[in-house]
């Protein structure tokens, strides 16, 4: 069985993606411009490109993504990975077609089936809507997050907000960088 691996870069208040407040801090722009850039703070994400055997996105991340990821070279481990993305309303017409093997899966028991498979884990990037989806379901089994020093306020939170029983979070591993970032990869306790 596969581990789902959901890794993200969040506000210390649990949002993704700012929608409000300050317009110079939209999409990802804010991870760079909240905090000095520290390159040993993203070794986890290095290491993420290394292990992983799969990608998974919703729609929205691989819109975002598709059209960047595959030139880039911080990501070229990425393009040899298979690629998964759950969506009901893309077609094969709407991948790209030099990002590599690319699936989409219609629902979140396409993702159960995934997970059953053999192989290295499966990383969840970016994709707040599918991230709360997945936890509610319970199918995240480990939690990569680089926590940035900043509020945000109003945005896309990362976990759930619905009646769902509590998940207790084991922490495996942590470290608090001098750039005020905080790694922390915490496995779902079963």
């Amino acid at each position: 069985m596969r581990t789902l691996i959901s890794t993200a870069f969040v506000s210390l208040d649990g949002k993704l993606d700012p929608t409000a407040g300050d317009p110079g801090l939209h999409d990802t722009q804010w991870t760079y411009k909240t905090v000095d850039f520290l390159l040993d703070a993203y070794e986890l994400k290095g290491r993420e490109q290394e292990e992983a055997g799969a990608l998974l996105l919703g729609r929205r991340s691989y819109e975002l993504f598709a059209p960047v990821w595959p030139g880039m070279e911080e990501f070229a481990r990425y393009k040899t990975l298979p690629k998964y993305v759950v969506s009901t309303t893309l077609t094969d017409d709407d991948l790209v077609d030099d990002w590599g093997e690319t699936t989409i899966l219609r629902s979140l028991e396409d993702v159960a089936k995934l997970k059953e498979t053999d192989g290295d884990p499966v990383l969840v990037h970016g994709s707040a809507s599918l991230d709360r989806a997945l936890q509610e379901a319970g199918l995240i089994d480990r939690y990569h997050l680089l926590v940035f020093p900043v509020l945000l306020g109003a945005g896309k939170p990362l976990f759930s907000d619905a009646d769902i029983a509590a998940q207790r979070l084991k922490l495996v591993e942590h470290q608090v960088y001098e750039n005020g970032i905080q790694k922390q990869v915490l496995d779902v306790v079963r």
